[in-house]
Parts: C-alpha cells; structure tokens; sequence
C-alpha cells in the first residue's frame, strides 16, 4: 500500500529484502523494510546499526537515482551481535514513472501518447484545441487545453527526468513551445520537422540569445533512423530514442555515482514527420 501511495505521489522510496540470514541474525530471510527518501521507514531488517547502514544506501540510491545493490553484513561485536552470524540485504529504489509531456495532439502526438502510456510514461497532452486534446480523440494520459504554447508548461511538474515532444501544427507554435521548453529543466527536448526546418528554427534561436549549450539540448529531426514514415511509426522512433537516452543516462549514473546526460544523435523523417504532426 505504501508503495502503492508513493508512486500515486509521485515520490521514490527503497525496499530493502532480507535475502539470506544465518547465525544470530536479527531477522530471517524475506523481512522487509521500506525507506523512504526522507529516512522515514516502514518494518524492520533487524534494527541497530546494521538498519541505519541499510537507510543510508537506500537513501543514497535514491538520490543518485541508480539501480538495485546488495549489503553482505558479517555480524559482530561491533554492531552488537556477540554470537555471530551473516546477512545479505537486497536495496532497490523504485522510482515513479518517467514522465513524457507532448506538446501538439496531431496525428504524431496522438500515437506517441498511446505508445508511451504501454511504455509505463506519465503522459501529459497540451494542445490549443478542443477538438483534438480531449479523451475521445486521445484516451490515455492527462489532457490539458492552453491558449498558448509559450506558456504551455507553466503550473506542471517538469523536472530533470522529464521529456518533451513538440509536435504542433505550425512552425511558430514550434517554436513558442521550444522556448518554453529550454526554460525547463527536461532532460529530453524533441521537435518533429525536416533538417531543412531545423536550419531556420535553430538560427531563430541564436537571434533569441541562446547559445550552442542550449542548441545541444534539442534533438531535430527527432526519433531513431529506423525508416518511419506514418504516425504510427514515427511514434516508435521518438519513443525509443526516449528509452535509449534514459537507460544510457541511467547506466552512466551507476558507473560513475552521479547522473551524467549526454544528447543522442538524432535521426530524422524529414517532411513525411513533418506532414504527420497534425
């Protein structure tokens, strides 16, 4: 339940599972303890300072946001077991949902919104149309109708574990939109459109001040070279170009112990993708 409630919040927590217990272990194999970011807990593995150093990984995974480890404990004096004895914890943080927030309702944003609520996404659909932003047209996700979409992500939870897909139906809402995403922290910054699109949209910005750093930031043409050509398709190609990026970023962060995020080269559907965003 507790699990249950913290994804419903959108918060991490660890749980921590005694997997092999011998000697005069203070709980046997399959006790259970969640922690939660903040230290709190809930059960047991056994309490005393073998506990405070399962919180203190499980607290520090989360924050590193990497994947599962195991603690082998050899039970001692020093830390208060004076018989002896053996265990081994697993630790896995389980993070809530990646979120995915497409921007644009059309024939693209409408298929990536169903292919990426079966990928396991929080997905929010911003458009400036009722007719295409409500449940009937697109039946997964979070819809939201905006008049505009420079200030289309004002008031929602964007955070470095974001992505965001620009898919309007014109190149100034494009743009609108870009510029409100490079004010975000997202981690991923996709638009549809042709590298011809890409030439012009990109020198628009450097006449708006942004410099390379920011430029590097965005992935246009969008989705992995995979010969897309219908909605359906192109859908595919930016969703998995979304999931390479997050399990690159993820591996990086476990190697190193901290999040390193590097843009992917990008591979575009030229004007077909630029048709087919609606």
């Amino acid at each position: 339940e507790e699990i249950l409630r913290a994804r419903t919040e959108n918060k991490s927590v660890a749980l921590a599972l005694v997997t092999e217990s011998q000697g005069s272990a203070p709980r046997k194999a399959g006790a259970k303890m969640l922690i939660r970011a903040d230290g709190g807990i809930i059960g047991t593995v056994g309490g005393g300072p073998v506990e405070k150093d399962v919180i203190t990984m499980a607290r520090d995974l989360i924050s590193r946001k990497t994947g599962p480890r195991t603690m082998e404990v050899e039970l001692g004096k020093e830390n208060g077991f004076l018989c002896g004895g053996r265990m081994k914890i697993y630790v896995e943080p389980l993070y809530p949902e990646p979120r995915l927030i497409i921007l644009g309702a059309g024939h693209v944003g409408k298929a990536l919104a169903n292919l990426a609520g079966f990928s396991g996404f929080r997905t929010t659909v911003i458009d400036d149309r009722q007719e295409y932003a409500n449940p009937d047209n697109i039946p997964v996700g979070e819809l939201l109708v905006i008049s505009d979409f420079q200030d289309a992500l004002s008031g929602l939870e964007v955070d470095g574990e974001t992505s965001l897909l620009i898919a309007t139906r014109g190149h100034e809402h494009d743009f609108s939109a870009a510029l409100a995403a490079l004010e975000s922290p997202a981690s991923y910054i996709g638009i549809v459109g042709s590298k011809k699109k890409k030439a012009a949209f990109m020198q628009s910005l450097k006449n708006r001040g942004y410099g390379e750093l920011d430029l590097q930031r965005i992935r246009m043409p969008v989705g992995l070279a995979i010969g897309s050509v219908t909605p359906e398709e192109i859908a595919i190609s930016i969703m998995a170009q979304i999931i390479q990026e997050r399990r690159i970023n993820a591996s990086s962060s476990d190697r190193s112990g901290h999040s390193c995020r590097r843009p992917l080269p990008a591979h575009g559907h030229d004007q077909a993708a630029a048709a087919a965003s609606g």
